[in-house]
């Protein structure tokens, strides 16, 4: 009992005050220190899908600096997803001096894209084609912020981070990929940042809003292996759930212990259980449903970006005393990480 209020008081201390006392964490504060320099990746993103499932919209902005001491730079990304033709992408590159990213809070401009709380604009553009944007997004659902404790969000452990200070988000305006305007009213999505010293070398990341029944269901979850030191940690699992505006969180020691996450080739299993509730379910996506990105990491070989932002599957929630809640979805968000450049998915943004 003493060790368990024990356990209990350290993380009350370190717990971010979006789900505990604290100082304010501001989950968009950018974390790169230009001044200092060294190995760093950090990204910003965005991700909106229509109520079908039929067309997405993936934006990101990154900053890249590589051990080698060469000078940082900034990107801006972008996929048009649509299940009934080709996912198509663009990507543009800028010297880190020449963008801007305020130091807390959301507000960069990275080439032609202007993000801020609430509002994306601009364009992506390259030889490959234009996607361009004008869009509002609400910003009232509180953040999910996936690591259990403020230390490991901190300290250099574990070396890359996440967490969405926008899980819940409406979109209405329009946007315009290779020449096709799309209407935007009510998709749902979301606004993500993560950064470290690189990316992580085996990953699968997932999260869904967007239910083929209209359902108050928000589920975020992540698998991951990250280096420590020569070695790759043991994978870690960490699943987030918002049902009915309350937030389930997977994060205890001995429910951290028992999440189970499984990266197929294609597909990412999950499930973990606390004391008042369980998750469990299955997203994937075929080939074509897939783009691949190369993500340079600071330093050794790159990452490679398995993205669908039209993944499908199905979800089992239960809270204890309840009626378990089954879901289906073709709007999901899913991503798989891994360093075999033999992935086989159609590259874009090489």
């Amino acid at each position: 009992m003493q060790a368990r209020r024990a356990l209990s008081a350290l993380a009350a201390r370190f717990a971010p005050a979006s789900y505990g006392p604290g100082a304010p964490f501001d989950g968009n504060a950018l974390r790169f220190d230009a001044a200092a320099g060294g190995p760093h990746v950090e990204s910003w993103f965005l991700k909106l899908v229509d109520p079908t499932g039929r067309r997405a919209l993936w934006v990101k902005a990154t900053i890249l600096s590589r051990a080698d001491g060469s000078p940082p730079v900034a990107e801006a990304w972008a996929i048009a997803f649509d299940r009934d033709a080709v996912h198509r992408g663009v990507k543009q590159t800028q010297p880190f001096s020449s963008a801007r990213f305020a130091p807390a809070g959301l507000d960069l401009h990275v080439c032609d894209v202007r993000l801020r709380d609430g509002a994306l604009s601009g364009q992506v553009a390259s030889a490959e084609g234009r996607v361009a944007f004008d869009l509002a997004f609400t910003t009232d659902a509180p953040a999910l912020v996936p690591l259990p404790l403020r230390a490991m969000y901190e300290g250099r452990l574990p070396s890359s981070k996440l967490v969405s200070p926008h899980p819940d988000a409406r979109f209405s305006g329009s946007y315009e990929a290779f020449g096709e305007r799309v209407a935007v009213e009510g998709w749902r999505g979301m606004q993500g940042h993560n950064w470290g010293r690189g990316h992580a070398p085996s990953y699968a990341w997932a999260h869904v809003n967007q239910w083929d029944e209209p359902h108050d269901l928000v589920l975020e979850g992540v698998t991951a292996r990250v280096p420590v030191g020569p070695w790759l940690a043991p994978p870690l699992t960490l699943m987030v759930v918002v049902h009915r505006g309350v937030r389930y969180a997977f994060d205890a020691p001995r429910a951290l212990l028992g999440a189970r996450g499984t990266i197929g080739r294609r597909s990412f299993r999950f499930s973990a259980e606390s004391r008042i509730a369980t998750i469990e379910g299955e997203l994937a996506a075929d080939d074509r449903d897939f783009v691949a990105l190369r993500y340079d990491n600071p330093q050794g070989p790159p990452t490679w970006c398995l993205n669908s932002k039209i993944a499908s599957g199905q979800v089992r929630f239960e809270v204890r005393g309840r009626e378990a809640v089954l879901l289906r979805t073709r709007a999901a968000a899913l991503e798989i990480g891994t360093l075999d450049e033999r992935h086989g998915v159609r590259v874009v943004c090489a």
